[in-house]
């Protein structure tokens, strides 16, 4: 297998969050890879209308689908509530690209959502002026998030949402459904032990990797003085925020979503019964198969995103109402001296979307976003503040 093919997996990896600013340990994307991004039509009213379980869901869909037909699940990718990327090797660009295409034919009957798609090479953002660098973030041994510097993301989610959108849209091969395994959604919203779930996006300001540096650490820097601990401290998954009902409230929309060609109620009668052995052994501290309910949650809380970055730093924080308030103030005033435009946006709950690779090895990763709006209003803040700088 050529190097190239082999880029992202043989990337070392970085244990330390803070260090998600050393900009010089980012390698560039090799141009021959393609950026496969996706973005849910309509976010804005499917909030409004008390659906953002479900585009969260669909977001994450998009991810899953992609990393299921390219058959390996060591590639780069983010998750950004209402949408997703994954970018990956010419080997592999054309599954991924059609896995994409028939998630977004499906999604109306799916989801009740419509996902606009692309497939955009690197070589293309390249040539707009577009850079895109990644590397890798252990979260723990095996499971990985990638990080990524530039303004090539955001370039690309302009390209999608853009009229230029279509011409990149990949061809919908067949009417199959994409495979969806590993996709789940059974435990309940977060809630914060302190009071709001803070969501909030930052995209800071520099002609240089240094300057940005600078305003980053700062950012890093003035949210666990005013948290009062480590950031990491304030995740949303917190033992206490994790709470599992069953059956679980979402358990029909996600059979639904992931049934394939088997039938939606066959799978929600498998979901009922992997739940209620879920339940039984968060309960009891039993261990039923692959499945060891202490380690798993352990892992869980390890392997969640509430913090990364994609060229604006993401976040999502287990804050009190005056911590929120004071965080959000210190990031109005450095917008206002124009180190930084932010957005940012507060919930009662947080959401959690899994990715279920294979519990024997312990693969798995966890997408969480602010309930009622999260990412997509926040980022739709941030944009307002870029249009009036």
């Amino acid at each position: 297998m050529p190097d190239e093919e082999r880029f992202y997996a043989d990337l070392p990896g970085f244990t330390d969050f803070d260090d998600v600013v050393d900009f010089e340990g980012y390698v560039a994307l090799p141009e021959a890879w393609t950026v496969l991004a996706s973005d849910v039509v309509g976010s804005t009213k499917a909030i409004a209308a008390g659906r953002y379980k479900e585009v969260n869901m669909l977001g994450a869909a998009a991810i899953t689908a992609v990393l299921n037909a390219t058959g390996g699940h060591d590639l780069p990718f983010a998750f950004g509530g209402d949408g997703g990327v994954v970018a990956v090797p010419p080997s592999v660009a054309g599954p991924g690209g059609e896995a994409l295409a028939r998630l977004a034919a499906h999604a109306p009957a799916l989801f009740g959502l419509s996902l606009r798609v692309a497939e955009i090479p690197v070589n293309e953002l390249i040539a707009r002026g577009g850079e895109l660098r990644v590397r890798k973030y252990e979260l723990s041994p095996g499971n990985h998030l990638a990080m990524f510097a530039g303004n090539g993301l955001e370039l690309a989610d302009t390209i999608l949402k853009g009229d230029e959108g279509v011409r990149f849209a990949p061809a919908v091969p067949d009417e199959d459904l994409p495979d969806l395994s590993g996709l789940s959604c059974r435990w309940e919203p977060l809630t914060p032990r302190s009071g709001v779930m803070l969501s909030a996006i930052i995209k800071p300001l520099g002609d240089s990797d240094a300057a940005r540096r600078a305003v980053l650490d700062a950012v890093l820097a003035r949210a666990a003085a005013i948290l009062g601990h480590a950031v990491a401290v304030s995740t949303p998954a917190s033992p206490d925020a994790l709470r599992f009902r069953w059956p679980p409230s979402s358990a029909w929309f996600e059979a639904r979503a992931t049934a394939g060609g088997k039938g939606a109620v066959s799978r929600y009668a498998r979901i009922l019964a992997e739940s209620l052995v879920q339940l039984l052994c968060r309960r009891f501290g039993w261990r039923v198969g692959a499945f060891d309910a202490p380690a798993y949650e352990a892992e869980l809380r390890a392997n969640t995103d509430f913090r990364k970055f994609d060229g604006h730093l993401r976040m999502v924080l287990d804050t009190s109402a005056a911590q929120a308030a004071a965080f959000e103030g210190f990031l109005d005033a450095e917008y206002a001296a124009g180190r930084l435009v932010h957005g940012t946006h507060q919930a009662d709950t947080a959401l959690m979307t899994c990715l279920v690779f294979s519990l024997e090895q312990s693969e798995h990763v966890h997408f969480v976003d602010g309930a009622n709006g999260g990412y997509a209003l926040a980022a739709r803040a941030l944009k307002g503040r870029l249009g009036a700088s």
